[in-house]
């Protein structure tokens, strides 16, 4: 039987659960290094030590941590920002995206081009924020909007494309 191959088929699978790991551990060390340099790493601190136990529970190597902490103290360090961009999405839902990013203006821009690509514009600040309410782990919407099956569809395509940013760390939206 050529092209059977029982190795092949595993490491294909392996392949695609480790770029998806890979991806959500580059978010987390960026958080991690971000909060370090808060606190100036001192991992007894509260915020520091919430994104380390984030981190354990989505199985992050100690080593990766310990990068994480160390760069976010070390002098070469780039300064990490955090932004909020808002948007209005398919069916008139408003989305908040949270942006953690070493420049500023050529995340903008990216993001930017992807929204404008997709028929969306980024909308002014505190013009989709008054629909969420920040706590702890993010934001959470005030009010709901409901949205049809098509917008659904299209909303689904949106927050994809989003996520494949490596800047994008969380998106809310406060759709039905």
């Amino acid at each position: 039987m050529a092209g059977h191959s029982k190795w092949s088929q595993i490491k294909r699978k392996k392949a695609i659960t480790d770029t998806a790991r890979s991806k959500v551990f580059a978010k987390f060390a960026n958080v991690i290094a971000l909060e370090s340099k808060k606190v100036a790493g001192k991992t007894d601190s509260p915020t520091l030590r919430a994104v380390i136990e984030r981190a354990r529970a989505a199985n992050m190597p100690k080593e990766n941590i310990e990068r994480a902490v160390a760069k976010g103290l070390g002098a070469g360090a780039t300064d990490m920002e955090s932004i909020v961009y808002e948007m209005y999405g398919p069916g008139g839902v408003a989305i908040l995206m949270d942006i953690l990013t070493d420049s500023r203006n050529r995340s903008a821009q990216e993001i930017k081009h992807l929204v404008s690509e997709l028929g969306y514009e980024l909308a002014t600040p505190g013009s989709a924020a008054w629909a969420f309410e920040k706590t702890i782990d993010g934001f959470i919407p005030k009010t709901m909007t409901p949205i049809t099956g098509e917008d659904g569809e299209r909303l689904n395509d949106l927050i994809e494309q989003l996520e494949e940013r490596d800047d994008v760390q969380s998106i809310y939206t406060n759709a039905e």
